[in-house]
């Protein structure tokens, strides 16, 4: 039998990676540069998503 990653699991890894990406772009753009402003998006988009899966208990 296959067992298969909860998407919550999944989202917390890419989640984890675009934070660590965004600050290393902050770094050396600054925070308001559109680079980290859209790379900020995309990571409140995987934060919505995190948000909005239901735990199963």
């Amino acid at each position: 039998m296959i067992k298969t990653i909860p998407k919550k699991r999944i989202l917390s890894v890419l989640i984890k990676s675009k934070r660590n990406d965004m600050y290393t772009k902050a770094k050396h753009f600054g925070l308001t540069h559109p680079i980290v402003v859209a790379c900020s998006q995309e990571l409140d988009l995987l934060l919505n998503r995190y948000q909005g899966i239901r735990t199963i208990q």
